[in-house]
């Protein structure tokens, strides 16, 4: 039987990083002084008006924010249901929710005197903003990408160099997210006085989990206040994709203790749910330890990391953030997956009657939003976080639809 959530979401995680049997810091012992640190570090901004004041200006005059809440009108009678709303994260600087994150910890890393930046990127969009924040703000930046993903996010590594970021390709592994993860790891217990790795998204040791998530909490607040005064309510169900998970929980965090709101995340269901063939924890993961977290992990009997696919290469991660463990255990969030077929025909179909290319990670969320919109009523309301754009994957489209550009 499914537990109620907590009165006030916000009490989460625990002094130790916990939300409820998820999270903590499980870390070698030269990394838990630096992330120690970086919690007290984080606890005082997070009070202090002048560094929430800094943090939004940039959010508004760098990264575009507030973004729109958008009434998809021919998606909307395409599926004859529901009246959908895209949440355009999409228009932000840089192509996705990820500047949100990428600019509250630069900002954190420079009041804690830190002048070089790591990361991991899997789509590149991280990456991205990353560079931008780094090129902002005089910052040494250095990202860390899987060979797999450098190659069909080309795009997005010359971006990054564009703006000064020197990109490590990684050959180790599946070459993709997790093995980009291993070697920024690596670096900061190498670097640790001088470096602050800007990890990517809601995933890792205490306190990043909580960090990201409310650097994007953002996304949630301007959407309930959006709808609000487009409807003059709540929504009925909430939409959003799923890999490490930071999109997601910044969207729904603000609608947690609203009852009649169903949240629904949506995983990488890849060639279908079978070993290997897909980045869906909830289906088939277990419970295990994984770069610094305990969560739901695609892993064997033995505890060895599964093999991963997503035509997405921001989804392609073995393990789910632990607070969306959490919510998922007790039932306030619902989750769902999309196959690659189905991505690939919504991606065209967005394209076509909206005239947004949408980010192939978003169109996960695409999938099962217009799927809920066609079996709801048409006096019901579907949001859909729309968290990043698809102008990085139309080489990957346009080779999959065997189209020569």
């Amino acid at each position: 039987m499914a537990v109620a959530a907590p009165a006030d979401p916000a009490l989460l995680p625990s002094p130790s990083g916990h939300f409820g049997r998820y999270g903590g810091v499980f870390v070698p012992e030269t990394l838990m002084t630096a992330l120690s640190d970086l919690g007290a570090a984080y606890e005082v901004a997070r009070d202090d008006p002048a560094f929430q004041a800094e943090l939004s200006h940039h959010l508004k005059e760098f990264a575009g924010r507030p973004t729109e809440l958008y009434f998809a009108e021919r998606l909307t009678a395409h599926c004859g249901g529901a009246r959908i709303y895209l949440k355009r994260e999409d228009l932000l600087h840089t192509g996705a929710h990820k500047i949100n994150n990428a600019l509250g910890q630069a900002l954190l890393a420079r009041r804690m005197g830190k002048k070089r930046i790591i990361a991991e990127t899997g789509a590149g969009q991280h990456g991205v903003a990353t560079a931008a924040v780094c090129a902002k703000f005089g910052l040494e930046c250095v990202v860390y990408m899987g060979a797999v993903d450098m190659e069909r996010q080309s795009l997005n590594v010359f971006r990054m160099r564009l703006m000064g970021a020197e990109v490590r390709g990684v050959e180790a592994g599946q070459k993709t997210l997790k093995d980009a993860v291993n070697e920024a790891m690596r670096d900061w217990v190498t670097n640790v006085r001088g470096t602050h790795y800007i990890l990517g998204s809601a995933l890792g040791a205490h306190p990043y989990p909580m960090m990201v998530r409310d650097f994007h909490r953002v996304i949630g607040r301007e959407t309930k206040q959006q709808l609000l005064a487009r409807e003059g309510r709540l929504p009925d169900e909430m939409v959003a994709c799923v890999g490490g998970g930071s999109n997601a929980i910044g969207f729904f965090f603000e609608f947690l203790n609203d009852d009649g709101v169903r949240l629904i995340g949506v995983e990488a269901g890849g060639r279908g749910i079978r070993r290997g063939e897909h980045a869906a924890r909830f289906e088939g993961g277990r419970l295990g330890v994984l770069q610094g977290s305990k969560t739901y992990i695609l892993q064997d009997p033995d505890g060895q990391i599964e093999l991963t696919h997503s035509v997405s290469a921001g989804l392609d991660y073995a393990a789910i953030g632990p607070e969306h463990a959490y919510y998922r255990d007790r039932g306030r969030i619902d989750y769902a997956y999309a196959c690659d077929d189905e991505v690939i025909k919504t991606f065209q179909l967005v394209s076509r009657l909206e005239g947004i290319l949408p980010a192939l990670e978003s169109t996960h969320a695409l999938v099962h939003g217009l799927k809920r919109a066609s079996e709801l009523k048409k006096d019901q309301v579907v949001v859909i976080n729309l968290s990043g754009r698809g102008d990085k994957d139309v080489n990957q489209i346009a080779r999959m639809l065997n189209v020569a550009l």
